[in-house]
């Protein structure tokens, strides 16, 4: 493990394959067997050691067969094209998971069930996100488009809120629930519509989530 102390502070955007509400945040089998997930943080406040991460976003593709802890996955990393050199290896030293203890962060849990890492992309990030009110957009270059917006309780046609709460979680605290989209073509393509969506304010650190 690199002991560099970092923490990031922002937002942050998911959307998986999975139904509305995700199996796998209740330790069930992913709703399709699968899993395909699209993230991306939009940091506010961050660092890595001596090097300021602020205003600074990411994104990363995930595939995996099965569950995510069965492994055998791949996934793909985009770095926000302002990031200096410094700022891209310490954005990329957070998202290898080697910067984290082990097990206390997504960046870790993730990375040790990976076995395919493509080259990480630098491009432009847009991360507009409305954690409250569930709404986001997200467009990574000309290679993935996500957005989230509110689910919509069939019967009344208002939104619905629904929030998951995660005391030992190793991504957030509490996410918000909403329903996403997303269309990737980079090396792990992807697209779903009307499928699981959270958005949270990201605090965590190489220790895990601040809370």
């Amino acid at each position: 493990m690199n002991n560099t102390d970092w923490r990031i502070k922002g937002l942050e955007f998911v959307n998986c394959n999975c139904d509305p509400g995700c199996p796998c945040q209740f330790m069930a089998r992913p709703t399709h067997g699968d899993c395909h997930a699209f993230a991306a943080v939009k940091i506010q406040d961050g660092y890595f050691g001596e090097t300021r991460l602020d205003g600074l976003s990411f994104a990363m593709t995930l595939k995996w067969p099965g569950a995510i802890h069965e492994g055998n996955g791949q996934a793909q990393a985009f770095v926000d094209e302002r990031a200096t050199t410094e700022q891209r290896d310490a954005l990329m030293a957070i998202l290898s998971g080697d910067t984290s203890e082990p097990g206390a962060t997504f960046f870790n849990v993730f990375a040790s069930t990976l076995t395919k890492m493509y080259d990480p992309v630098f491009c432009p990030i847009e991360i507009s996100c409305d954690v409250e009110n569930r709404k986001a957009q997200v467009r990574v270059a000309d290679l993935i488009e996500g957005n989230a917006e509110p689910v919509i309780n069939p019967i009344s046609g208002e939104p619905h809120r629904a929030r998951i709460d995660l005391p030992e979680g190793f991504e957030y605290a509490v996410a918000e629930v909403a329903s996403g989209r997303t269309n990737a073509r980079a090396d792990v393509p992807m697209g779903f519509d009307g499928t699981h969506c959270h958005l949270s304010h990201l605090d965590i650190g190489p220790s895990g989530v601040y809370r």
